[in-house]
């Protein structure tokens, strides 16, 4: 297959690298529903960085999908900030657009607006209150981890002892199924996630997890759950951080590559997306580095030089994704048509 050159067209305002691009590419992408499910602004009702939201919208994405906080923020902190990051979209109705169905995911690529949806990492938000799980939900958060590095109330998380999917966690799960809420098992650990995928009937996702075989870090899932993951309908979304990618000489996107074609080969084209994961505040990830050193062990990778995909480099990948003969519809899938899918058959 000829590979892409590059894109310079303009979908939104699109314009991120400058080598020519032909002419079936051209047509396809700009009908491409572009989803980056996890990126990270500061957690902190301030509008110092939200401006950068039109990075997204300018690389051509359809939708992000905004982290409103994890296990280390309080619940009032989680509402200061989706309070904030819901004003700021509604202020700016020309170039954004809160999503909250299907239908709006197709009305922000109709209109060239970027699409916003919120996550939450991890239940402690919740307090132990089930009501909680309803009312983020109707605020517009549309996916849940269950455990963020440590274990809670609900179950274990993947930088801990896991101890494994609680009661209270099925009620949760429970609870979540019937408002539309997604489960997700980045950052939880193996046992739970294993257990949470036996538990519930519809698609469970790990949002931003890459490949244990492809590089050892235990933020990296193995083939059993990638499989497991599949088997419920679900996506998994490859994030760009260089801890959990193993970079090498030829950087960060082409390990991306690597990590989006294991899973594609182990599972095939419809359980693979993108969350990028991307940090855009690195002094307040930093921060809570210092802070919380039993979340982040140090030797574990989360220190000083943190690298991340921004989401200008999405093209790019796609070009290696080219370059390794995917077919259209394939790539079509894993920029955004899976998660996409997941909206459809969970969200109401």
């Amino acid at each position: 297959m000829e590979a892409m050159r590059g894109i310079n067209f303009d979908r939104g305002g699109l314009l991120t690298h400058n080598r020519p691009v032909n002419e079936p590419v051209r047509a396809w992408w700009a009908d491409a529903v572009v989803w980056d499910n996890h990126a990270c602004m500061p957690l902190r009702a301030d509008d110092a960085f939200l401006p950068q939201l039109e990075r997204c919208r300018q690389s051509g994405l359809t939708v992000v999908t905004l982290n409103i906080g994890f296990d280390l923020t309080s619940f009032e902190q989680n509402l200061r900030v989706l309070a904030h990051f819901r004003h700021f979209v509604q202020q700016h109705p020309d170039r954004y657009l809160l999503v909250h169905s299907p239908a709006d995911v197709h009305e922000a690529q109709r209109s060239g607006r970027l699409g916003i949806c919120f996550n939450l990492e991890g239940t402690r938000a919740l307090g132990d209150q089930l009501s909680r799980v309803e009312f983020f939900h109707s605020l517009g958060v549309k996916w849940m981890l269950m455990a963020y590095n440590r274990n809670n109330s609900v179950g274990g998380g993947c930088q801990d002892n896991d101890s494994g999917l609680t009661p209270f966690g099925r009620e949760v799960l429970d609870e979540m199924t019937r408002v539309g809420m997604v489960p997700c098992c980045s950052h939880t650990g193996w046992r739970t996630a294993m257990q949470v995928m036996d538990h519930v009937g519809g698609p469970v996702i790990f949002s931003h997890s890459n490949s244990h075989a492809v590089h050892t870090h235990p933020r990296n899932i193995p083939d059993e759950l990638i499989k497991a993951c599949a088997a419920t309908g679900g996506v998994i979304g490859i994030n760009g951080v260089g801890p959990f990618l193993g970079v090498g000489e030829d950087g960060p996107v082409a390990a991306m590559v690597r990590h989006i074609d294991h899973m594609v080969q182990l599972v095939g084209p419809d359980h693979v997306g993108l969350a990028l994961d991307y940090v855009f505040d690195m002094q307040e990830l930093q921060d809570y580095f210092a802070a919380h050193p039993e979340s982040f062990p140090p030797n574990e990778g989360y220190g000083e030089n943190f690298q991340f995909v921004p989401p200008e480099q999405i093209p790019p990948l796609i070009d290696l994704l080219l370059d390794r003969g995917y077919p259209r519809e394939a790539i079509l899938k894993i920029i955004g048509g899976n998660h996409l899918r997941i909206a459809a058959a969970a969200w109401h």
